[in-house]
């Protein structure tokens, strides 16, 4: 870890909350509103975000996967999102919020009118917007978990016991 924890405090609990609370607070609400208020399909928020994880190296992002109504991703999910390019697994949806995951991390400068108009045949604007302030989330806390040693003792709060 890159940053000294006191000894008996949760390392996520004190760099969010604690170190800085008045950024932490505000971004934890955050990320926890990416998983709370989503209208996306299960699949596609997860290609996103797998995909993301991916180029962060986040360890915890990697090994989460996302639940509603008690149904997760298949195991092999991860593998498809990796070979977004080829797999058979995916839907032209799913297909594209993996690859919008990875043009937004690598080469956002470079997201063309081709690109635009597969994803506006696809989603809709709405559809967009949330999808695009997701994989903020995800690119910006994944990175700074990771970047700060936090991401192989990241716990969701929602997942303490």
């Amino acid at each position: 870890m890159n940053i000294d924890i006191p000894e008996g405090k949760d390392p996520i609990g004190y760099v969010w909350g604690e170190m800085v609370p008045g950024i932490g607070i505000a971004a934890s609400r955050f990320s926890l509103a990416v998983y709370e208020h989503t209208t996306l399909g299960l699949r596609e928020f997860e290609a996103a975000r797998l995909r993301i994880a991916q180029i962060n190296g986040c360890v915890f992002c990697l090994d989460w996967r996302t639940e509603r109504d008690g149904v997760k991703v298949e195991p092999e999910f991860a593998d498809a999102v990796a070979d977004w390019r080829t797999t058979g697994r995916f839907d032209e949806r799913t297909r594209l919020a993996a690859e919008y995951a990875e043009r937004y991390a690598l080469d956002h400068h470079h997201l063309d009118d081709e690109f635009w108009q597969r994803m506006s045949a696809h989603y809709t604007q709405r559809e967009i917007v949330e999808l695009s302030m997701s994989l903020g989330a995800w690119l910006a806390f994944g990175r700074l978990n990771h970047v700060l040693g936090l991401d192989t003792v990241c716990v969701l709060p929602s997942h303490r016991s």
